[in-house]
């Protein structure tokens, strides 16, 4: 079975000063050699590190581009999505809906290549019953996909490091489009498998 790690990028709101969402989705053989690079990127850091989590909006270029560069020599895959949100004319009446299309699309594409998936999602809610929401939008999203087992787990990205390294991954495509600015996005860009940038109203 596959392992899944999925971060997103950005924000959901059409009107904000973020012009794009990313979501990603790192995966593996397993998540050890992962956890590993995560561990010694904080081992590194020592007293520096925030208690419990690694984040690229708050690192040093230094240490987003050696995490990057550790991760991209394993034999990994990522899949990529991005939404260009000015392309979006009518907005639906709950931001969240474009999150959770954006994760359904692309748990469908990762479904298509890895049937046997174990994926673990950044607990992005709180409220068990919008995580409930979220898993039946995944769920909807690949119906389609003949004989495919998908264990889903919604985790705190503070006690998992694999969330923590999904992190820089969607950080770094989120740079190249929101941005321009495409260097560490460079260092990862031989791994990324599918990265489908939507440009066309869904809603």
């Amino acid at each position: 079975m596959r392992v899944g790690f999925l971060d997103e990028s950005g924000n959901v709101d059409p009107f904000s000063d973020s012009h794009v969402l990313v979501v990603a989705v790192l995966t593996a053989s397993g998540p050890r050699k992962i956890e590993l690079h995560v561990k010694r990127a904080r081992q590194k850091l020592g007293r520096r590190a925030r208690v419990g989590e690694l984040k690229a909006a708050s690192s040093e270029d230094r240490v987003i581009t050696r995490l990057l560069q550790s991760i991209a020599e394993e034999d990994i895959e990522i899949v990529a999505v991005v939404v260009d949100k000015r392309a979006i004319l009518r907005p639906p009446d709950d931001p969240e809906d474009i999150y959770r299309e954006t994760v359904a699309r692309i748990v469908a594409h990762c479904v298509l290549r890895w049937p046997r998936l174990d994926l673990v999602l950044d607990k992005r809610y709180t409220k068990k019953s919008l995580r409930r929401e979220l898993e039946v939008a995944i769920r909807d999203g690949i119906t389609h996909v003949p004989q495919e087992v998908v264990l889903i787990h919604q985790e705190d990205s503070r006690t998992v490091k694999g969330l923590q390294a999904v992190d820089f991954i969607a950080w770094a495509i989120y740079q190249k489009y929101e941005a321009n600015d495409d260097q560490y996005y460079s260092i990862i860009q031989d791994r990324i498998i599918i990265e489908e940038l939507i440009q066309r109203p869904l809603w």
